[in-house]
């Protein structure tokens, strides 16, 4: 079980409603906004461009301005860690992923914790390039815990990821730390001049 799975369950011990991505009372599915842009054709700009892993790029003008939740329709780089992002603001979707916002019913932050522990596999066609079609998509089901539960997981699971952020970088500072002084020393043990 995992850290999301356990909170529903602590936090709602008699239970949840389920429901799936495609039930509009919950979800809006934003895909009909998508556009792609070959890159010889964008014009450079401040926007985030999303495609299937990530932010491909920053382009003048949008495609979404909001909170939403982007799942890979085709292109994901892991089927096991399925790429799930998370987009606020203005910015760019191509039609590489499913952009999706919860209602006022389901809190979009919420859907994005629960999206990524989700194994898409079952959902997915095609061979070698994976797909998620919408039809597939919306069979996904999902819990709705009462919203001011879905706001305490959400505060919960994002105070989890800030500090394995901050754990993260100061490892990665006092790694880089490590290295500085390993090479002073192994450059004064070699140093046979002195």
């Amino acid at each position: 079980m995992n850290r999301v799975e356990e909170l529903i369950q602590k936090l709602c011990p008699d239970g949840v409603e389920w429901s799936m991505l495609g039930d509009e009372k919950f979800v809006e599915i934003a895909n009909s906004g998508r556009r792609p842009v070959k890159s010889s054709e964008r014009i450079p700009g401040n926007v985030p461009y999303y495609g299937a892993n990530n932010i491909q790029d920053y382009v003048e003008g949008f495609t979404h301005d909001g909170v939403y939740v982007l799942i890979a329709e085709d292109g994901t780089a892991s089927i096991e860690n399925y790429s799930v992002q998370w987009a606020t603001g203005k910015f760019w979707a191509n039609n590489h992923v499913h952009v999706l916002q919860g209602t006022n019913r389901l809190n979009s932050r919420f859907l994005f914790h629960y999206l990524k522990i989700v194994n898409f596999v079952p959902f997915l066609s095609g061979g070698d390039r994976a797909k998620l079609t919408k039809g597939k998509l919306v069979e996904i089901p999902i819990p709705i815990p009462p919203l001011p539960i879905q706001q305490e997981i959400v505060d919960i699971l994002d105070k989890f990821t800030e500090l394995g952020a901050e754990l993260e970088a100061e490892l990665e500072a006092e790694l880089e730390a490590r290295k500085k002084q390993y090479e002073y020393y192994r450059n004064e043990l070699l140093n046979f001049e002195g």
